[in-house]
């Protein structure tokens, strides 16, 4: 039996993090989502661990966060743990051409701590607003670089909280999954392999993937990046607008007028909003052109 005033008690008697009722709105970009009943921050592995085995001495489900850049959680929130890694941002540790980053580091800041280190590859990632764990646990990608070309190997917590660590060719990765989406873990680390670059060089990637990002992208607007996935042969976006989608609206969420393959919060957005928008942008893409959109963001209900 779940015991949230129990858990919250054995949180506190350890001086773990943690908060009651925290609007998970306040933890995702795309602004949307009732309270947890109970928000967990730890800030080390070893309080990570605990936190996960206190919830389960007392019955109480938990969903590991990142950033929440590709989460949507109901707008009832979540009736067990959120445990959210951003505050495990151990110092980023480079060692020849090994990068190794903690799951909560921001995925910018350790492309730029590679730049820095005039370390190449990572540049793609530069500006994909989710931490190193999410980004390792989806396989992030963006201009032609997925994750799965500069991974090395991954530190996590198997599915019976026991410490493990394989290298990427074990992770299954492949286009936005792994081996954690479908069998369960918690990323506590990531080594990547990286190759010599220069740094103006590397620089130069980064900002002009940024521009593209901003002249293309409705960063203006809360959302939670590509909203479906490519469909084989095609591009979620592109078959959108060709159903003439384009700006179309279910209360405060709508397809966005500058990137198609994005839904946007255009103000008081809920979950139920961006669930039947995006039913109903698969159906009519479907019917108009054959291809099935499937949902990239994660609902948590």
């Amino acid at each position: 039996m779940s015991d949230i005033a129990a858990l919250v008690r054995a949180l506190r008697a350890e001086q773990l993090p943690a908060l009651q009722g925290e609007p998970l709105s306040r933890h995702t970009t795309f602004q949307i989502g009732g309270p947890a009943a109970v928000f967990c921050r730890p800030e080390t592995p070893a309080q990570l661990l605990r936190t996960l085995e206190l919830c389960r001495e007392h019955g109480v489900r938990s969903y590991l966060l990142g950033n929440g850049s590709n989460t949507l959680f109901s707008d009832a929130g979540f009736d067990g743990a959120v445990v959210c890694t951003v505050e495990m941002k151990r110092p980023v540790i480079v060692s020849g051409n090994v990068l190794r980053a903690a799951a909560g580091a921001p995925l910018g800041a350790v492309c730029r701590k590679a730049q820095q280190a005039g370390l190449a590859g990572l540049a793609f990632a530069f500006g994909i607003p989710g931490t190193v764990g999410g980004a390792v646990y989806m396989n992030a990608g963006a201009y032609g670089g997925e994750l799965k070309q500069v991974l090395r190997r991954v530190t996590f917590l198997d599915r019976a909280l026991r410490l493990d660590s394989l290298p990427v060719q074990e992770l299954a990765l492949g286009y936005r999954t792994s081996r954690f989406e479908t069998e369960g873990g918690v990323i506590l680390e990531a080594e990547f392999s990286l190759a010599p670059g220069d740094p103006a060089a590397i620089e130069a990637e980064m900002q002009e993937l940024m521009a593209r990002r901003r002249e293309k992208q409705p960063l203006e607007l809360p959302s939670a990046g590509s909203t479906f996935k490519r469909p084989q042969g095609a591009f979620a976006g592109a078959l959108i607008e060709q159903s003439g989608l384009r700006g179309f609206a279910v209360g405060g969420a709508a397809v966005s007028t500058k990137h198609c393959g994005f839904v946007v919060n255009t103000g008081g957005a809920t979950c139920a909003d961006v669930v039947a928008l995006t039913e109903e942008v698969a159906r009519i893409v479907y019917e108009k052109t054959g291809y099935r959109l499937e949902r990239e963001i994660r609902v948590v209900q």
